[in-house]
């Protein structure tokens, strides 16, 4: 039996390996893949290239600690069932639905605590919605919103969305959203949005408390600087890799005295670190993806044989997608 997995060979170019199902030893387990998503974010800036060769994609993942170059594997939203177990683990995870942080692939091995049983009553679709909404916990965690703000959240993609969701639990005085794509903002208002703007409606010096950059644009960072009020800050959860961005720091964020806090999901800030742990952030996570199933994110599936058409929609055509999974059987 033979195993395929994804792998990105140069920009704009992807290939089905093959090679032998490995087999469970000691500790580890055999998991068989269902579904896997793609990540709009990090992960097309990958297939773009716009990634610097040498850089370590993930220290926390073990998948993800080599240092990145062509060819390469990634992803880190798999779900699927254990189908094998190493002669020192525990039997029981045999034939439970996992999620784990693993590049595409139709079958991987795994260590226990590498493992994320799926809640009672989670399709294994959804639960690869997981890593998005843990990496929502974390951009709420450092935001800490207070009692009575107002608050803007630029980008209405999946983190974005489950951004939202988290959001509007809050005892805020406003939430509001912006994205220039129709369907995603009709997407915001299910998730909670109060209202839900195109950025051209957005009426500059606006007074937001509290705003979020989820669109991985510099003009969607410039909408969030730009809408937010004096000594406001921004929390900037978007990466952009090799990409240089234009930022406007001219008079009004000095005048402004805005406050930029980087968020970024493998670590949390020092604050909360000694007590939020990656489990209790991670079941969190798992509380809330009962819920995800509600703003309907998944909006293609490809079988990972057509992988390079999945990749080639969200780079050319992202207005048309949302959540994109590749499927194994």
């Amino acid at each position: 039996m033979k195993r395929r997995t994804l792998a990105f060979t140069a920009p704009r170019r992807i290939e089905i390996l093959e090679d032998d199902v490995p087999t469970p030893a000691g500790k580890t387990l055999l998991v068989r893949t269902a579904f896997s998503a793609i990540s709009a974010g990090t992960e097309l800036l990958l297939y773009r290239g716009d990634i610097p060769e040498g850089l370590v994609l993930d220290e926390t993942l073990p998948a993800l600690r080599a240092p990145f170059r062509y060819p390469a594997s990634y992803g880190y939203a798999a779900v699927g069932e254990v189908v094998g177990i190493g002669d020192g683990a525990d039997a029981s995870w045999m034939g439970k639905t996992v999620f784990s942080f693993h590049p595409h692939t139709s079958h991987f091995l795994a260590a226990e605590e590498a493992l994320y049983e799926v809640p009672e009553g989670v399709t294994a679709e959804t639960a690869t919605h997981w890593p998005m909404i843990e990496t929502a916990v974390n951009l709420v965690l450092d935001a800490q919103p207070l009692v009575g703000e107002r608050v803007l959240v630029v980008g209405q993609g999946v983190v974005g969305l489950a951004a939202t969701k988290l959001l509007a639990r809050f005892p805020l005085e406003l939430l509001w959203s912006v994205d220039p794509v129709a369907s995603r903002r009709q997407a915001s208002l299910r998730a909670g949005a109060d209202r839900s703007l195109d950025p051209d409606e957005l009426r500059a010096g606006s007074d937001f408390d509290l705003s979020f950059e989820l669109s991985g644009t510099a003009a969607g960072l410039n909408v969030a600087i730009a809408a937010t009020g004096f000594e406001g800050r921004v929390v900037i959860g978007s990466w952009y890799g090799a990409k240089r961005i234009d930022v406007d720091l001219g008079t009004y964020f000095h005048r402004g005295r805005l406050r930029l806090v980087s968020s970024q999901v493998s670590h949390i800030g020092s604050p909360l670190l000694s007590r939020w742990s990656k489990k209790r952030r991670m079941d969190v996570a798992a509380e809330a993806l009962s819920e995800a199933s509600e703003l309907a994110l998944i909006t293609h599936r490809f079988p990972l044989e057509r992988a390079s058409e999945a990749y080639a929609l969200i780079d050319e055509r992202p207005e048309d997608c949302l959540q994109v999974l590749l499927a194994y059987t």
